[in-house]
């Protein structure tokens, strides 16, 4: 028995909508003719192939990744708003270090959830194909090959290390100079990202580990979708970062702490490393889980969705707590208090201060 659809009727490419009809159809895709003329309707039927699940998991991911780019802007809007208002304002100075540092959490969690987006059919269905309509399913596989290197090689451990940046440079006598954040970025991040590479395009164990980036759906008449999909190579590399990182973030937190005498800016630092400690572990072991369904498949869509979530409630957290929130104490305090303990008379932007 066939299943039933709405579906859209359209003439020839990108035309004018002029009506709708009831369809019955057998298979995912059909062609509908009416008397009027020939008309071309695609009928996207829920079926094993494309799960509503996974379908309702994309739509959400979109709408997070938007929220998450509102986020950015915000955080944008604060660090320049502080930057002006600090060369009028001049005890406003010494809370405006390190600023083009974050603009480099903010920058790298935008790259982050953008190219996160390449990964989700909806997104390039929407906006990429009509633009790129010679799109083969090749090159959407290639597309989710640079989706693994550039988000778990590059700019999800290059925020990381950014935020871990901003934390340390909190505790530290004299202010670092922003270069050195960038060279401490790029030192870290770029041989990770190498090695993805090395393990993304040339599959060195294919032969012994599964290694597929991406499953092609083929749904009748010409048309396919391509599916992204975490090799177990690329997981395993970015666990190991994920534990380099979080004992060294645990060191830095307790070393924060030991400074911190307001309740207020404790919890602050308690509440960033409980977000942190909590979401890596998890992205984790969904990123490995997803190695034993493949992308069609409901339980992928749910691994894959919390895995998602996790990365971003680290972003969320690092924008909230290490720019929003000081900036906003800042120009509330009017430059008198904004961080986690007093600055020394010497330099007003020393100690915990740019947390």
């Amino acid at each position: 028995m066939g299943k039933e659809a709405w579906c859209c009727l359209g003439l020839g490419m990108g035309k004018e909508v002029l009506g709708w009809a009831w369809a019955r159809e057998s298979q995912d895709l059909r062609w509908i003719f009416t008397i009027e003329g020939c008309w071309m309707c695609w009928v996207h039927s829920f079926s094993p192939s494309s799960p509503v699940l996974n379908s309702i998991f994309d739509l959400v991911t979109v709408s997070l990744i938007s929220g998450l780019i509102i986020l950015s802007v915000l955080s944008l809007c604060f660090i320049f708003h502080l930057r002006l208002k600090s060369k009028s304002i001049t005890h406003l100075q010494g809370f405006n270090s390190l600023w083009s540092v974050r603009f480099l959490l903010v920058l790298l969690i935008f790259l982050w959830s953008m190219t996160e987006l390449l990964r989700i059919p909806f997104f390039r269905r929407k906006y990429l194909y009509p633009f790129l309509p010679s799109f083969a399913v090749s090159h959407q596989a290639n597309l989710c090959k640079v989706h693994i290197v550039l988000n778990l090689g590059f700019f999800e451990p290059a925020f990381l290390l950014t935020l871990l940046f901003l934390l340390n440079a909190s505790i530290k006598k004299k202010t670092p100079n922003d270069a050195s954040a960038i060279t401490f970025v790029l030192l870290t991040c770029l041989p990770i990202a190498a090695l993805q590479g090395l393990l993304i395009f040339f599959s060195p164990l294919r032969n012994h580990l599964p290694v597929d980036t991406s499953v092609a759906l083929d749904h009748g008449y010409g048309f396919q979708t391509v599916l992204c999909a975490y090799p177990f190579l690329s997981s395993v590399v970015f666990a190991g970062f994920c534990a380099a990182y979080s004992t060294w973030f645990i060191f830095s937190c307790w070393r924060v702490l030991t400074l911190v005498i307001n309740k207020g800016l404790r919890l602050r630092i308690y509440a960033l490393s409980a977000v942190m400690l909590l979401a890596l572990p998890l992205q984790v072991v969904a990123l490995g889980f997803t190695v034993l369904w493949s992308p069609q498949e409901k339980l992928y869509g749910v691994v894959s969705f919390v895995g998602f979530l996790s990365a971003l409630c680290c972003a969320i957290t690092g924008e909230g707590i290490l720019v929003i929130k000081p900036i906003s104490d800042a120009l509330d305090a009017g430059g008198n208090s904004c961080g986690l303990t007093p600055p020394p008379p010497q330099r007003a932007e020393s100690g915990v201060a740019d947390v």
